[in-house]
């Protein structure tokens, strides 16, 4: 594989910051290369045609679509042939956005079949001329331009909605490289974002199971036993079972106002895990700790030394079972059935200590804690894999977008 070494003079300033000193470029408003649309309203007049429309809550950040929840509407048929997605377009958010989030995020369409269009805050760019820009070159180009903030001097604010000023967004310089180097940068991109979407395939198989597996262990056990019945439903023959308060006494953590945070290495745990750190412990490891007000139901394991903040609720004491087991039975709690107030829920202890629960013998407590410890690190591997890819994939974005790395010199080929 050959590659070229580029000097820092080899550079010149744009929009969106150094780019190769060789680079041609284009705009947006280039009508022999790109058709923008704005995008559908639903309209009165029959016939009516159900389409699925893709909104900015089906935006990722990475320029993928989320189809989890597509809004289905029946609109007028003129509307919808007029703006039907077609593989290859380019959805560009035109209004939302947010306090730290600018208006402007793209994705990529590449589904071939279904009835696809896109909602009137957004707009679709189309590529008309695919022998000398590759769509997939220009979602990326796009995403790396939102990414390192343009949009933001872009935008404008009307009763609270952003607006990204359309006519100054099509002025934007687009790098107009050969066909092949396009190719290239789009394949090294796409491989990198296929890797991200299979460590979530990964993670999504691993969670099924070790959501399964919690519930035959804590039905059936680790070692086949036979049965019985109890309060709650059926539960190995050497099991008990016991209220909360007799496997862990819950109390209320301690306040301690961001202000008076010294610099430590203590973890402060509240209601959503760790809010920060103190120079100073007021409970030993090893701990369990859920929400009290606000987050309710979150719970966090800690190994070591930690302060409890008074938004959360602590194990203070637990009668001699396996922490780690502990953690993992309050999993099995719907704590919404415990919780007080409307406007910030409380979970009141008193009510959940009486919560009943089946306990196993302390060593089979270790032995279920040791099961499910040994998937959630592999789901912590696997997660990790994937934060990795996916800066990975924002780093080689902004280079190959620059031209800081030059594909064209890799000696590799592409369809």
């Amino acid at each position: 594989m050959k590659t070229k070494a580029i000097i820092e003079n080899d550079f010149k300033e744009t929009e969106i910051g150094l780019v190769s000193e060789d680079w041609e470029t284009t705009t947006l408003e280039n009508e022999k290369l790109f058709e923008f649309t704005n995008g559908l309203w639903k309209g009165k007049k029959a016939p009516f045609a159900a389409a699925k429309i893709i909104r900015s809550t089906n935006f990722n950040n990475d320029g993928t679509l989320s189809l989890d929840d597509v809004a289905e509407l029946d609109v007028e048929e003129k509307q919808f042939i007029k703006r039907q997605l077609s593989g290859g377009d380019i959805i560009l958010e035109r209004s939302g956005g947010g306090p730290k989030q600018p208006v402007g995020r793209v994705v990529f369409f590449d589904l071939k079949e279904g009835n696809y269009s896109f909602s009137n805050f957004t707009t679709r760019i189309r590529v008309k001329d695919i022998n000398k820009i590759q769509p997939k070159y220009i979602l990326y180009y796009l995403l790396n331009f939102y990414n390192r903030g343009c949009t933001y001097k872009l935008q404008q604010r009307t009763t609270g909605i952003r607006n990204l000023n359309f006519k100054d967004y099509k002025k934007i310089q687009v790098p107009l490289l050969s066909l092949a180097e396009q190719k290239k940068i789009s394949f090294i991109l796409s491989k990198i974002q296929q890797a991200v979407e299979q460590q979530d395939r990964i993670i999504e198989t691993t969670r099924e199971l070790k959501k399964s597996l919690m519930n035959k262990l804590f039905t059936e056990g680790v070692h086949g036993e036979e049965q019985k019945e109890s309060e709650i439903n059926l539960i190995p023959k050497t099991w008990n079972i016991k209220r909360l308060g007799e496997v862990a006494t819950l109390q209320r953590g301690k306040d301690l106002p961001k202000y008076e945070f010294k610099e430590g290495n203590i973890p402060v745990i509240g209601s959503n895990g760790c809010i920060g750190y103190h120079n100073k412990a007021i409970k030993q490891g090893p701990g369990v700790i859920t929400g009290r007000s606000g987050s309710i139901g979150k719970i966090t394991y800690i190994e070591g030394s930690y302060w409890p903040h008074n938004t959360a609720l602590y194990v203070k004491d637990f009668h001699n079972n396996e922490p780690l087991f502990v953690y993992y039975l309050l999993h099995r709690l719907d704590f919404n059935k415990y919780k007080t107030g409307v406007s910030v829920p409380t979970l009141n202890r008193n009510f959940i200590h009486d919560a009943l629960l089946p306990v196993p013998p302390k060593k089979e407590q270790e032995e279920i804690a040791n099961v499910l410890f040994n998937i959630d690190k592999k789901l912590a591997q696997v997660e990790s894999r994937k934060q990795t890819l996916q800066d990975l994939f924002k780093t080689m974005l902004n280079q190959l977008m620059t031209g800081k790395i030059r594909v064209k010199d890799f000696d590799f080929e592409v369809n």
